[in-house]
């Protein structure tokens, strides 16, 4: 009998973490959860807790320490609090396999962690490699810590990168363009966030929805494929694909093109990413050939989401640049959906940060936190004055 894979959830509250969990479940014999995270939603994390039974939790907000401490007295888990706690709990002897599923840049700091203890990265917080790519991937290299992406785009490209010698010529990440694909920039100007919140095809976060949204998520993913397959940017090119069946593909040197299809389900690139090099049997809904009427692609239009050609021009510039376009949309995301900028103010602000906050060739690991640390202070000066 094979030996049970012991998995760490950082961030098991969240979208990608629970349906993490789902895949444990429906292979209790392959997986274990032993170790579980959340930032501040106490009372799910104590839930799991007492149905998965990890070796250890993690409540990152301090205040909910004593909740989930006293929840779980008389049950053989260890509870632990705090940022700093999260570098360390990775790094815990029997973890298999780190799955950072962390919002935004709170990924960055135990995720290095863990490569530090050369535990397999599946990465699901795409913002590690936005942030920080050459050093977290010069660091993965010597530490010999595999990532194995769990994107569904980047998992696609992966996937069809698997049992490939021959040169890359082009990557083709492919969008579903969000909900407001087809609106004009009129149109645009009068989204809501609960507009923007609805998105026609993935069931996901928050901030991911909103990023999905303004096409800044799409733009975080070719800055974290450029690292994940080692590629210019040039090399990169994205197709809006509104029904997220082809979920990217591969171009080789002679022209032939390897692509990865599946419905929309995160749990399969989470379960590839837990069972790699193997593949395993799952219950996941599978393609309906017949349902499927047509198969579309449209190019991205960089005038109107703005937030992509800005990603694009970050990655170019290198250094900084893409930690302070993490910074910065961070803020914005979240000012929007409290209503405090309006959909388009969100580009404007991120082009703000990116000309006023001094620009660094090659930041350290305390160079990117103080850049951080700038750009919200810098946007959060900008979304004020958007709403004065």
């Amino acid at each position: 009998m094979k030996k049970r894979k012991k998995i760490c959830i950082l961030g098991s509250t969240g979208s990608i973490g629970t349906q993490a969990l789902q895949v444990i479940e429906e292979h209790p014999d392959l997986y274990e959860a032993y170790v579980l995270t959340a930032n501040r939603r106490a009372d799910m994390l104590i839930e799991q807790a007492k149905k998965y039974q990890p070796a250890a939790v993690v409540i990152a907000d301090e205040s909910k320490y004593e909740q989930v401490r006293d929840a779980l007295e008389h049950d053989p888990i260890q509870v632990y609090t705090g940022s700093d706690a999260l570098c360390q709990v990775v790094q815990m002897d029997p973890i298999d396999i780190v799955l950072t599923a962390l919002v935004g840049f709170s990924g960055l700091r135990p995720t290095i962690s863990a490569i530090k203890a050369h535990k397999a990265i599946a990465l699901a917080n795409k913002e590690t490699l936005v942030v920080a790519g050459e050093l977290v991937t010069d660091l993965c290299l010597k530490e010999r810590a595999p990532i194995l992406p769990v994107d569904s785009e980047h998992s696609a490209i992966f996937q069809s990168l698997m049992g490939e010698t021959s040169p890359v010529e082009k990557i083709i990440l492919t969008a579903s363009g969000g909900p407001f694909r087809t609106f004009s920039k009129e149109q645009l100007s009068t989204v809501t966030p609960a507009m923007a919140l609805k998105h026609p095809n993935w069931d996901m976060g928050a901030k991911i929805t909103i990023d999905s949204a303004s096409m800044m998520n799409k733009g975080f993913e070719i800055i974290e494929a450029k690292w994940l397959f080692d590629v210019a940017p040039e090399q990169i090119q994205v197709v809006v694909h509104p029904q997220s069946i082809i979920h990217s593909a591969v171009q080789f040197s002679d022209g032939a093109v390897k692509a990865q299809l599946g419905v929309p389900d995160m749990r399969v690139p989470i379960q590839l990413a837990l069972s790699y090099p193997e593949r395993i049997s799952s219950s996941f809904p599978r393609l309906d050939w017949w349902q499927m009427q047509e198969l579309t692609f449209e190019k991205p239009d960089e005038e109107k989401f703005r937030c992509l050609h800005m990603a694009y021009e970050a990655i170019r510039q290198g250094g900084s640049a893409p930690c302070i376009l993490n910074a910065a949309n961070d803020v914005v995301n979240l000012a929007f959906r409290q209503e405090r900028c309006s959909f388009l103010d969100m580009a404007d602000i991120i082009e703000h940060c990116l000309t006023h906050v001094p620009h660094q060739e090659s930041p350290s690991l305390d160079d990117y936190l103080a850049i951080d640390a700038e750009t919200r202070r810098i946007a959060e000066e900008a979304v004020s004055l958007k709403g004065k």
